[in-house]
């Protein structure tokens, strides 16, 4: 008798995941995988353009996707399919407006979202970029919601997703606290009041199959690094405040593994770039620090595949 597929896996599990691209002072396209056990691998020969400030997500069930990002004040569109083997490919030209420091989730089970961000000059958006279930991302979409960057995003529900937090300098005090749903069908909702501390340049991912997670960052109104975390129910609520577990950091980059579990990893602490991880459990419980393995860097993407 076949077994049972887990609720999420309409399309894939997220048994694995990678982490791509950053900068350590330079723009970087090398890549760290991340084992079904939660174990990242030293650093991968990078393919395709180096940049920072990227975003990724699953997309066709079992593959994902680097997009965007940039150096600071040239944002691209380009993107990078990531194969269900973790082998990332090529740059694709660029579909829709160039801008970095932008979020991504799946949702429908096999297809993904890019959304938000900012073009040259600090411009903030709301736009959103579908991903199909092979990998081709569509023009933009009209944007919903507050425009802003260096938020994170994650699915939720086993087919839907959130963006969440980020920064606007329109803002008072320049950080979100709101989130927006993402239907399974990728529609983006109406702002939803903000719950826990408003911050930016965090990260999300998935766990327990069907929940999320917002973790890290750093808090309004003083700018502080913070290792808090952010609970998301498998209906797309958020909760309040957990209390951090680990070094404070920001600008890291998180992914689903394991199938059910999740990882946070690299990033800025207050003196240093960092290439610790912090793994997320079945339950979201957040470990302390595990030493890092790679390039210490900030601003690289993260997407399950496998």
């Amino acid at each position: 008798m076949f077994p049972i597929i887990p609720a999420d896996s309409a399309g894939g599990t997220g048994n694995e995941g990678l982490f791509g691209y950053g900068s350590n002072g330079g723009d970087q396209s090398i890549t760290n995988k991340v084992s079904n056990a939660g174990v990242v691998s030293s650093d991968i020969a990078g393919v395709g353009t180096a940049r920072a400030w990227v975003s990724a997500c699953e997309y066709g069930g079992d593959k994902g996707i680097f997009g965007y990002g940039g150096p600071v004040g040239t944002p691209v569109s380009m993107t990078n399919l990531v194969s269900n083997l973790g082998v990332v490919s090529a740059d694709v030209t660029g579909v829709g407006t160039s801008r970095s420091e932008l979020a991504a989730c799946d949702y429908g089970g096999d297809k993904g979202l890019f959304g938000y961000g900012c073009t040259s000059g600090y411009s903030d958006k709301s736009m959103t970029n579908k991903v199909s279930n092979v990998g081709v991302v569509a023009t933009d979409t009209g944007g919903v919601g507050q425009a802003r960057h260096g938020l994170a995003a994650c699915e939720y529900g086993g087919d839907k997703g959130i963006f969440g937090f980020g920064y606007n300098s329109a803002l008072n005090p320049d950080m979100a606290g709101m989130t927006n749903l993402v239907s399974n069908t990728g529609v983006v909702a109406s702002d939803t009041a903000a719950v826990g501390s408003k911050r930016y340049y965090l990260a999300a991912c998935s766990y327990g199959e069907d929940k999320g997670i917002f973790g890290y960052g750093r808090t309004a109104p003083s700018h502080v690094r913070t290792a808090m975390t952010n609970l998301v129910s498998n209906t797309g609520v958020v909760a309040t405040d957990t209390t951090g577990v680990g070094t404070a950091k920001s600008h890291n980059a998180a992914t689903q593994y394991g199938d059910d579990k999740g990882i946070f990893g690299y990033g800025y602490d207050n003196s240093s770039l960092v290439s610790t991880t912090n793994l997320i459990s079945n339950t979201g419980v957040c470990s302390t620090d595990v030493t890092g393995v790679g390039t210490a860097r900030q601003v690289p993407g993260a997407c399950s595949f496998s």
